[in-house]
């Protein structure tokens, strides 16, 4: 191991070598005048310059072995101050918010999901007669009235417009009324929610603007194109002055988001937190992006059976789009308000394939070590996941990459079973942790986990007792695991529980 004297910069150590030496009065008589400084007006920089300083500083280094040692070394007698260690605070769900092509309302959005209703359809925002995929999982109709102030309204792009809505929605589910928010301790609620791709449009419709004239640019298009400004809007409108910034971290973005913010939690920082994800990339230069990385379904005539994870006549994903918001709040700060508790948060993991920019690590390596380190992080043995919300997202490669990931961590346990969001949402990039956040969450409020729609010819590699059928099961939940992967190999697991 280095010491400190192996890794102290010269000048810094020559200085608190020089320094202790004057205090401690070695290698001088102490009766002597202490030494005027003067600044030498010649200009160095670094180890480099005029010769007289150099030999000044060759001076001062040849100090006795005796001053370095105490330059380094706290003195005798002197205690170290360590923070105290304190018990890790219980995080739980006390509201849900959603803006989603099934529903804009917990309650709506998990009972289509339970009856198996896809949001698949055709894209009707713009013309793509041109693209070669044509469908999404579009938001059909939504307004931010009441939400949003009609100025802002205006001037946002969709994603931010999905992400205020979801997260006033999550507070209004939470009981949060205007005199439990005037009593809350505002430096100590936090808003982390994040973006995969951010203002697209807004960024889009700027450089068409500049095609004409910079004059003719949106003021705000640099701002309100930025993945964090959605968090910033939300937390001025609400006052609230705790942790607030975005991660993006590609279609794993949500789950980074609400780990980070359970941690803010669990460390004291906050006593409160929105987080999850937002996307809103159905335009013409996001679809025309992932019809070019070929990784989107082409099943236009029949959109509804497009997204059919796990099923062997899977051809890609399809686009979706939309916000899905938690409310973490500690057990203590929600019992004392009189929270309805929707279940606990137990913690979670992030790993990196440092693989490819695009495909899974072709052993599962990355997952496999996310998912053991989210089950150490939240002391949960392997045989307590009984339900995994999976990333799922009807690709060739990584729909059984990460179902023999879970096989290898969980494949004892007969009474598990997973399922997919995606198979009715579609993928809602940075946004779909969230979603499927509020979905896991659901599922345990409601004792009943959603089918896997279009799972018609199961790939011959996967156990059809371990995966949800067509139709919705019940099933008691002891902790239910939710994975998230994104593009640059980036993969996150978290856990839930319910509340006991």
């Amino acid at each position: 191991m280095a010491t400190a004297s192996d890794v102290a910069s010269p000048l810094c150590t020559w200085l608190v070598a020089a320094c202790m030496s004057a205090a401690c009065g070695a290698g001088t008589d102490s009766s002597s005048p202490r030494p005027k400084w003067r600044r030498s007006s010649a200009t160095w920089s670094g180890a480099v310059g005029p010769t007289r300083v150099r030999r000044s500083m060759s001076r001062r280094f040849a100090v006795s072995g005796k001053a370095m040692a105490v330059a380094l070394q706290p003195e005798k007698g002197v205690i170290e101050k360590k923070k105290p260690e304190t018990k890790q605070r219980r995080v739980v769900v006390t509201g849900l918010g959603v803006v989603t092509p099934l529903g804009h309302d917990p309650e709506v959005f998990y009972n289509n999901l339970l009856e198996g209703v896809s949001g698949i359809s055709e894209i009707e925002a713009f013309d793509c007669s041109g693209f070669p995929t044509r469908i999404a999982g579009e938001i059909k109709s939504f307004s931010p009235d009441g939400w949003v102030s009609p100025k802002l309204s205006r001037r946002l792009d969709k994603f931010m417009l999905y992400m205020l809505t979801a997260g006033k929605k999550a507070l209004e589910n939470a009981g949060i009324t205007d005199e439990i928010m005037r009593d809350l301790d505002k430096t100590k609620c936090g808003v982390l929610i994040g973006s995969a791709m951010g203002g697209m449009k807004v960024f889009n419709d700027a450089i068409e603007a500049l095609r004409v004239s910079y004059k003719k640019m949106n003021p705000f298009c640099v701002p309100f194109a930025t993945t964090n400004m959605g968090s910033a809007i939300l937390a001025m409108d609400l006052g609230w002055m705790g942790p607030n910034y975005s991660i993006s971290t590609a279609c794993a973005t949500s789950n980074f988001c609400i780990l980070n913010a359970a941690n803010h939690i669990r460390r004291g920082e906050a006593n409160m937190m929105l987080c999850g994800g937002s996307d809103g990339a159905i335009i013409p230069i996001g679809l025309g992006g992932f019809v070019a990385c070929r990784a989107l379904s082409q099943r236009n005539s029949d959109p509804t059976k497009a997204s059919r994870p796990w099923d062997t006549e899977r051809d890609g994903f399809v686009m979706g789009e939309g916000a899905g918001v938690l409310l973490l709040e500690e057990l203590e700060h929600a019992k004392q308000r009189g929270a309805d508790i929707y279940a606990e948060f137990l913690g979670g993991s992030f790993t990196s394939d440092a693989y490819h920019v695009t495909e899974p690590h072709p052993e599962g390596m990355g997952v496999i070590l996310c998912i053991e380190r989210a089950l150490e992080d939240s002391g949960v043995a392997r045989e307590d996941i009984n339900y995994i919300n999976a990333h799922a997202t009807s690709t060739p490669s990584g729909d059984l990459k990460e179902y023999q990931a879970l096989i290898r961590c969980f494949g004892q346990n007969p009474r598990l079973k997973v399922n997919s969001t995606k198979s009715m949402t579609g993928h809602l990039l940075g946004a779909a942790g969230g979603v499927e956040a509020v979905a896991t969450v659901q599922a345990i409020r409601t004792g009943w986990v959603h089918p896997n729609i279009n799972l018609e010819k199961p790939d011959d590699n996967v156990d059809t007792n371990v995966l949800v059928g067509s139709k919705k099961e019940r099933l008691d939940i002891k902790v239910a695991l939710s994975n998230s992967f994104g593009f640059g190999g980036h993969n996150s697991s978290i856990l839930f529980a319910p509340y006991k």
